[in-house]
């Protein structure tokens, strides 16, 4: 897809017969459109057109070269533009997972008449500082090396031969060596923001669905709680999954989507 930053990569998946409706989803941190290759499927199988894209700087999507390209605003920005490109232009559901969430709720606050609901999927309603400082010190260490921070975060890996990774770990370090560390450096501050924008995302009198793993992680559940509260949304726990309930327990993700999807 070409935006003003440049061409955004996606997945898309149709179902054969009726379409009950497009779902656009945003990845978190360091992730990509891959994250839901697996999940993209069932949502095809279910009746949903979906699209899951790869946010500028992920992997092989567009990376402009100036650290103030990745605000925010402009995150964003991007989704909107998107999503105008989807079903002629009405209003597309969207899912945000994690940081991906941040950026859903900013898009949705931007421009609530393009969205149908909006699902808040294993993020929160802000982060707090210092939380990505060992991926920024490392970062910052060693030049921009996402190798560097591939090998740090996955010791059971690190240095070894492609041959010897399995399929998804050699995808994921595939992933790092072609993603913009300029990316990852502002998502780690937009992820120690404590702004919280759960009122705003209120006013917009969009649908909301707040949804985490029973044993999620990423952020403190209370908070994302209190996050539904604060948004008006229905709440839900995913059961027996940590922060990627459409992996690990893709079957109750799917009734859960579905449901909060079809419903509006």
């Amino acid at each position: 897809m070409d935006l003003p930053v440049g061409r955004l990569t996606a997945y898309r998946v149709v179902p054969a017969g009726e379409s009950k409706g497009t779902v656009l989803i945003v990845p978190g941190y360091t992730g990509s459109k891959e994250d839901w290759r697996t999940f993209m499927p069932l949502l095809r199988d279910a009746g949903w057109t979906a699209v899951a894209i790869s946010r500028r700087g992920q992997a092989d999507s567009a990376a402009p070269g100036s650290p103030s390209d990745y605000s925010l605003d402009d995150e964003a920005a991007d989704v909107v533009r998107v999503a105008a490109l989807l079903d002629d232009g009405a209003p597309v559901h969207l899912i945000g997972h994690s940081l991906g969430g941040v950026i859903a709720r900013a898009a949705a606050i931007a421009s609530p008449g393009s969205f149908r609901s909006v699902v808040q999927f294993c993020s929160g309603p802000y982060g707090w500082p210092y939380r990505k400082v060992t991926e920024l010190t490392i970062l910052h260490d060693t030049g921009g090396n996402l190798r560097q921070l591939f090998d740090a975060t996955n010791p059971l890996w690190a240095g070894r031969p492609d041959e010897e990774l399995p399929d998804d770990v050699r995808m994921v370090r595939d992933r790092f060596d072609a993603t913009s560390p300029l990316s990852v450096v502002a998502g780690g501050h937009i992820l120690e923001d404590h702004t919280d924008s759960s009122a705003e995302l209120r006013a917009t009198g969009l649908p909301v669905l707040v949804a985490h793993g029973e044993w999620d992680g990423a952020w403190p559940i209370p908070w994302q709680r209190q996050m539904a509260e604060d948004t008006g949304a229905r709440y839900e726990v995913v059961p027996t999954s940590y922060h990627g309930p459409h992996v690990e327990n893709p079957a109750a993700t799917l009734a859960l989507f579905d449901d909060f999807l079809s419903a509006h």
